[in-house]
């Protein structure tokens, strides 16, 4: 393969992991696709810039989104007017919007990307406890220019995802640059996205009480409009004597709540674990975790993923490398504990709860911790 070539093919493959969210480093997904794509050494000549990443992206955004245009605009102004919300909210750590929210370049995935400023995590920490925001530390080290650099990222869910940088305060008016571009990072203060959202939306409110008012639909309520249509969703008899797939997921949920009423991830896995066969019969449980990506936690979008594969393994038909990477997780043993629940819960006239029954039961967890 010519050099050209090879170096084009890395940057789609790179491309389509950053798209389908499967990779949300640039670096990590070249060097991911330069190893699916090429067996063996890849010469550094032949891999390809972030910049000739992020065009690839552009190209997927467009072949995939493009007919979405009006919706994503709206999008646009539904994030911004969220990511406002939140930087009210931190104000005391001088937030900066950056990434696709302030750019306008959002795809579907995006998430909200936020600079804040504070040299330590705690208080920044101890705002989205009081928040009530459910949130995940993640801290890395870079290095640059042979010098050693802590990196703190915040992961937390609103009615968006929400990715929250802190940095010292030594550094608010540093000249952050693009990983991509290499340019100084475009960014902007409370009052530079007020004035933004302003110049886009003459009519827009954006007095405090009407932006919480405005927050978006709950995550049980998008839950519930995803179990629904499972109802009609009729299963093969020979494997689903039991019926249509909501009857099926209930009993599901009834079994595991008896077997852990206390671990709402584990629940509302089990709850959710078929909602992609309403969406995508042939491949469920990637129409599934790709739904509700942002509003459940790793450990149940892990638990759903894998569900099918756990009855595979029960079933002695998993290959010997698939079951060794379930079983290195922590969460194998639940993972198996959804198999079994899964095999169970196909019975003929058994009481299930309702819909709301279970929902209800989970938000209470949710709620009590």
């Amino acid at each position: 393969m010519s050099g050209d070539k090879l170096r084009r093919k890395i940057a789609w493959e790179a491309a389509r992991l950053l798209y389908q969210r499967d990779e949300t480093d640039y670096y990590r997904a070249k060097m991911k696709a330069a190893r699916r794509t090429q067996i063996g050494w890849v010469h550094p000549a032949h891999l390809p810039s972030h910049e000739e990443i992020r065009d690839q992206v552009a190209v997927l955004t467009r072949l995939y989104e493009s007919p979405r245009a009006e919706c994503v605009s709206e999008n646009l102004q539904t994030m911004r007017v969220e990511a406002l919300r939140v930087m009210r909210e931190l104000a005391r750590f001088c937030p900066r919007l950056v990434g696709s929210v302030w750019s306008g370049a959002i795809r579907q995935g995006s998430d909200i990307d936020v600079q804040l400023f504070c040299d330590s995590v705690e208080p920044v920490i101890a705002v989205l406890d009081q928040l009530g925001l459910r949130h995940e530390v993640e801290r890395s080290r870079v290095f640059r220019r042979g010098r050693e650099r802590l990196h703190t990222t915040i992961r937390a869910r609103d009615a968006f995802v929400l990715e929250l940088h802190v940095y010292p305060t030594r550094l608010l008016d540093y000249p952050f640059r693009c990983a991509i571009s290499g340019k100084t990072l475009a960014r902007a203060s409370i009052e530079q996205l007020e004035h933004r959202l302003r110049q886009t939306s003459p009519d827009i409110d954006l007095d405090q009480e009407n932006l919480n008012a405005g927050r978006g639909i709950d995550g049980f309520e998008l839950f519930k409009l995803l179990l629904l249509p499972l109802e009609n969703v009729m299963q093969p008899k020979a494997s689903h004597p039991e019926g249509d797939a909501l009857y099926h997921s209930l009993q599901v949920f009834d079994l595991a709540r008896e077997k852990s009423p206390y671990d709402e991830e584990f629940l509302l896995a089990a709850l959710m674990h078929d909602v992609g066969k309403a969406i995508d019969p042939q491949n469920h449980e990637a129409a599934a975790v790709e739904v509700l990506q942002g509003w459940i936690t790793p450990r149940t979008h892990w638990l759903i993923q894998h569900h099918t594969e756990a009855n595979q393994l029960r079933k002695g038909k998993l290959g010997h490398r698939a079951k060794q990477r379930l079983m290195a997780s922590e969460d194998f043993e639940t993972l198996m504990t959804l198999s079994e629940c899964d095999q169970a819960g196909r019975c003929q006239g058994v009481e299930v709860p309702e819909v709301d029954e279970a929902l209800d039961y989970v938000a209470q967890l949710e709620h009590m911790w």
